[in-house]
């Protein structure tokens, strides 16, 4: 039987790993895979993190399956971190997730059992296994214009003139925040026009929001996905935890679905329920325990919010600095793009070969679209991006 399997297509962020493990140099730069790092080059577990840890081995009574839909606290925590006050909770279903991705998994397989023939529109471009999953699912789905090349900034007519062919009942895929790869966002008024035009042509929105607290702030990142609760009928919702909480192998995610009415929303409770039990049966607990202690907990949540905001500033300081030696070397200010976009990529706009070039030449890996980890950056390898950028010609 085992000789019948095909080779699968690989993951093209995994293979970009692998070859720099393999790499020797010891100036080598990793700004492919999206973890979050400090100054030492290290991904630091968070202190909040540490203490709830600690908290929960002391207190922890048993390792028996939690529910199908996951532990209510970690659920009711991560719909006020995202949703706060926007929706009613007889509106809103949730089930936790093996991480942001599972809950991307179980919302298109949700839309499949809901709406087998709604066709799913993705930007683009987008984080790559949004699509790889939507063909292993063989789903219908399509590209909407995001990105303007030339300018290196968001495509706003673009967007909507390319959702004009959306059908009523067909899907939009958007990212909450800190839109990946690209790092360009929609503005407070955007989120507006995007709303109305949703309802109006009677599309459903799927926001994945995996970055909050890393562009503008908690409250801030937050402002499209709350604005959609508000004022459409439907939404679902895919959150993950590993990049703001730094629980990355602790797999921590979550779907939620906001109905119509209440009736749909047990409706919606009782399928993420036996999606749950048909994928994975019951979900891993140790990272929504933390999640909700830190949460629940007014100094730890406390701690925990002044840790990401330095992250996040941290971040923007990058930016800052990369964008002022790519002035110096360049004489221009082409590259001014980097410091307006958020979150944790950017794209440089490097050619395929150019990037290519760049890690042959600098030992500075970035995936082949040109997107770049601004976190994994820090004060004394800014310059050595930089030089290589300009001596590659982009």
């Amino acid at each position: 039987m085992l000789e019948n399997l095909q080779q699968q297509p690989s993951d093209k962020i995994l293979d970009l790993m692998q070859i720099f493990i393999e790499d020797t140099r010891e100036n080598k730069l990793d700004l492919g895979i999206g973890v979050y790092k400090n100054e030492l080059g290290k991904t630091p577990i968070m202190e909040s993190v540490k203490k709830a840890e600690k908290i929960l081995w002391l207190k922890e009574e048993t390792k028996a399956y939690t529910k199908l839909a996951g532990d209510l606290s970690y659920l009711k925590a991560m719909k006020g971190l995202i949703l706060a006050d926007s929706v009613d909770d007889n509106r809103v279903s949730a089930a936790h997730t093996p991480g942001g991705t599972g809950a991307i998994r179980q919302g298109f397989e949700l839309i499949r059992i809901a709406s087998p023939k709604a066709k799913i529109w993705v930007s683009n471009p987008t984080w790559p296994n949004h699509i790889s999953i939507l063909n292993f699912l063989n789903m219908n789905h399509g590209e909407y214009i995001y990105f303007d090349k030339n300018t290196c900034d968001l495509d706003f007519d673009g967007m909507i003139s390319s959702l004009d062919r959306a059908k009523p009942g067909d899907i939009v895929l958007l990212h909450g925040c800190c839109h990946n790869p690209t790092g360009a966002n929609l503005n407070q008024k955007q989120w507006q026009e995007l709303v109305d035009f949703l309802n109006k042509k009677q599309l459903l929105p799927f926001i994945d929001i995996a970055y909050q607290g890393f562009g503008n702030g908690l409250i801030d990142d937050a402002y499209g996905v709350r604005l959609l609760a508000e004022q459409c009928d439907e939404i679902i919702l895919a959150a993950s935890c590993s990049k703001n909480f730094g629980i990355y192998r602790e797999r921590t995610g979550i779907i939620f679905t906001i109905s119509k009415d209440e009736k749909c929303k047990k409706l919606s409770q009782g399928t993420l329920a036996f999606l749950n039990r048909q994928n994975f049966s019951f979900p891993p607990d140790h990272g929504g325990k933390l999640v909700s202690l830190i949460l629940n907990d007014e100094h730890l949540k406390k701690s925990w919010i002044d840790e990401l905001e330095g992250m996040r500033l941290n971040m923007l300081e990058i930016r800052k600095m990369l964008v002022k030696e790519l002035q110096i070397l360049s004489g221009s200010h082409r590259f001014d793009f980097l410091g307006k976009h958020r979150g944790m990529f950017s794209l440089i706009g490097a050619s395929k070969e150019q990037v290519i070039e760049i890690r042959k030449r600098h030992a500075i890996y970035m995936i082949e679209d040109s997107r770049i980890n601004i976190a994994s950056l820090n004060k004394n390898t800014v310059a050595t991006l930089a030089n290589a950028i300009i001596d590659v010609g982009v």
